[in-house]
């Protein structure tokens, strides 16, 4: 069964640091382009980084140097790290495969929240 699963999601104070991962399983992890996105409440869903298959990285310019997107071929992960966090980065964040199949493959989400 494909599947993408968002961990590591949580309450954290403003300029506080959290690690999310996506364990993935039933494709070719190594094959495929993975994705970060997150959704706040009452806004559309939103690119947050990629990593391609040799390693390279993209991130948007909101989260340019204060986050972190990594993969792991050996255990099927992909891990985001989040440092310096703002109020605004409260969202849902979501795992993607944008290249698998028709459509991709979206996680369930894993929520934070950066709040006092």
């Amino acid at each position: 069964q494909v599947q993408l699963v968002e961990s590591g999601g949580g309450l954290v104070q403003p300029g506080g640091s959290l690690r999310l991962s996506c364990a993935t399983s039933g494709f070719t992890f190594s094959a495929y382009v993975m994705k970060w996105y997150r959704q706040a409440p009452g806004k559309q869903r939103e690119f947050v980084a990629l990593i391609n298959i040799g390693g390279g990285t993209t991130y948007a310019d909101s989260v340019q140097g204060r986050f972190t997107i990594s993969r792991d071929s050996t255990l099927k992960t992909v891990s985001l790290q989040m440092n310096s966090l703002k109020p605004e980065d409260t969202a849902v964040y979501y795992c993607n495969a944008p290249g698998y199949g028709k459509n991709g493959i979206w996680g369930q989400g894993t929520q934070v929240t950066v709040s006092s």
